[in-house]
């Protein structure tokens, strides 16, 4: 199953959760921190503007990003969690 966004969407596989505090304690399921980054899997073509032209989208696939807590919709593909959100739900962009 393929998701294509659209609009201004993203699609983000979040990172995976931390099991381990830096101190080296193993945090149980229910102790782990929901993530607020992941990997950008794909974007829409971005918002309609009233011209009719499309404003360009701010990240790209692959990218790295930060998210707020709750943001965005929850689905499931292919048994991983993503989320779709939209580009102004976006807080950052991690630059390596």
């Amino acid at each position: 199953m393929a998701v294509k966004p659209l609009e201004d969407r993203i699609l983000i596989q979040p990172l995976e959760r931390e099991t381990k505090t830096a101190s080296g304690i193993f945090l149980p399921e229910s102790a782990a921190e929901k993530p607020m980054q992941g990997k950008v899997i794909a974007t829409g073509p971005g918002k309609l503007l009233d011209s009719g032209e499309r404003a360009t989208m701010s990240v790209k696939k692959g990218d790295t990003v930060v998210f707020g807590k709750y943001s965005g919709t929850e689905i499931e593909i292919k048994g991983k969690s993503h989320l779709i959100v939209r580009e102004s739900e976006l807080l950052g962009l991690i630059q390596n």
